[in-house]
């Protein structure tokens, strides 16, 4: 391999997705729906959104905003972006008009690339050869939030941490990961290949020979059945739902050999309910936008330990985790350097070389990560951050509203929800429905309480302050 497309040892990122697409052209490796498109194809269409790309400017260090779902044009696109070296920015979905726009403000982005802005990328004949052309040190990629903090994070990797990861490279393969990969012959894709997740499985999916299948549409069971899929990403909250839907209309599963669990925590009892039900498929994890995947376990070890259903799984050898004052922290080769202008949170977060979680917990004896408990309040809705406090903020701008409390409670649908107490302002009386509306007008559907109460008060601690852990959700508006 050339030089320009090394760093140190690693293949330089997106290299080795390209060297997986031209090592077999006729092998499968994207399906929507009757079409089936092959490496050869794949890499003929990176080639032309190198060249579109190009056409526009767009080189290393230039920022490119994708604001894209699931296609095969979608992940030619995404990976042309990285191969001419751009600083990659995912849009994420639902985004408030405001947010979207603050976002592009901010990104410094030369070019947004749509659904309407595909073909005209994939129109321009395609260059000779695609060779990674990023700089170790540049910015690969800044994955945004959805706003629920009060207003879009971008979380930045380097084209060196990038490299670093393993998904591409079955010899970094940690044990939890090479028992994964095998499942992944048909690995159901849904919402948008700027997730990171969705992305890194996409590729581990790649390296170990399989088809990525994109959702039409999407939606639990169905999607599964239709499309005969062997493996996806999925949240608590629809884990939830299809453990239920399994139990009241079974469905046939018999393809299904992996579920790969995100988002907010699992209780071991549904952890154990959903292995029961479903098989053993369910792989749990844990892990962060910052830093990647930090652990995993398998379901073959929570089978053989119920001990491990109440862990969060093993870090691979390449991540190392340390607990300071309960608090875990991570450090690893592949982890982000920080958030895209904003070095006081940067500071916070990232202290030299590890990065803070934030996550309350500890490690076993065995390497068991358990978690306890979070250090800052936020719910995790659809495995995005609601920060509490942002909610609180919104809440508190009605006229009738004197004091405003958040915080979030176990979910079915979405695995943790948000839930409101407000104590009404002298001589007025809150409105529970606009007052969601306002909040989802401002930060978003996912950050809007499923609950609004209205309270006298709110108990205090022992140390004066309000006890939120006290308040009880009132009855769920539909």
């Amino acid at each position: 391999m050339d030089d320009d497309v090394t760093h140190g040892t690693a293949p330089l990122w997106p290299q080795p997705v390209l060297d997986l697409l031209a090592r077999d052209p006729d092998r499968p490796v994207f399906e929507d729906g009757d079409r089936v498109v092959a490496a050869g194809q794949m890499l003929e269409a990176v080639a032309r959104a190198v060249a579109g790309l190009r056409a526009a400017g767009v080189g290393p260090g230039v920022g490119v905003a994708l604001d894209l779902g699931v296609s095969p044009e979608a992940f030619a696109v995404t990976v042309g972006s990285f191969a001419v070296g751009a600083r990659v920015c995912a849009v994420p979905p639902l985004l408030t008009p405001q947010h979207r726009t603050d976002l592009l403000s901010r990104a410094d982005v030369a070019l947004v690339v749509d659904e309407d802005r595909l073909a005209d990328l994939l129109s321009c004949p395609p260059v000779t050869s695609v060779v990674a052309a990023g700089q170790p040190a540049g910015v690969a990629r800044v994955t945004w939030t959805s706003g629920t903090s009060g207003r879009p994070k971008g979380c930045v990797e380097s084209y060196a941490a990038m490299s670093a990861a393993w998904a591409a490279h079955p010899d970094r393969w940690p044990p939890a990961v090479a028992a994964l990969a095998p499942r992944l012959q048909r690995y159901l894709v849904f919402g948008t290949l700027g997730s990171q997740v969705m992305l890194e499985y996409g590729v581990l999916t790649l390296a170990a020979g399989g088809v990525l299948v994109a959702a039409r549409p999407p939606g639990f069971p169905d999607a599964l059945t239709r499309h005969r899929a062997t493996a996806s990403v999925i949240t608590v909250g629809r884990l939830h739902q299809l453990v239920r839907a399994q139990r009241e209309h079974p469905r046939d599963l018999s393809t299904l050999r992996a579920l790969i669990v995100s988002g907010s925590p699992l209780e071991p009892v549904r952890l154990a309910e959903a292995l029961d039900v479903l098989g053993p498929v369910v792989f749990h994890g844990y892990g962060q936008t910052e830093t990647g995947m930090i652990a995993m376990a398998t379901p073959d070890e929570m089978l053989a330990d119920p001990a491990v259903l109440a862990s969060v799984g093993r870090p691979p050898a390449a991540v190392e985790v340390r607990v300071d004052d309960g608090e875990l922290w991570v450090r690893t080769g592949a982890q982000a350097q920080g958030y895209w202008d904003d070095p006081q949170e940067s500071a916070d977060v990232f202290v030299d070389g590890w990065v803070r979680t934030r996550d309350l917990g500890d490690v076993d004896p065995a390497g068991y990560v358990h978690l306890r408990g979070r250090a800052r309040d936020v719910v995790i809705v659809d495995a995005q951050l609601v920060h509490a406090g942002a909610v609180e903020r919104v809440l508190a701008q009605d006229p009738a509203v004197a004091e405003a409390y958040v915080t979030g409670r176990p979910d079915d649908t979405t695995g943790e929800a948000v839930h409101a107490w407000v104590v009404p302002a002298a001589g007025r009386t809150p409105d529970p429905g606009a007052l969601r509306a306002h909040v989802a007008r401002v930060l978003g559907a996912r950050a809007v309480p499923r609950t609004v109460s209205v309270v006298d008060g709110v108990p205090l601690a022992p140390s004066g302050k309000p006890d939120k852990s006290a308040l009880q959700p009132a009855e769920v508006i539909a």
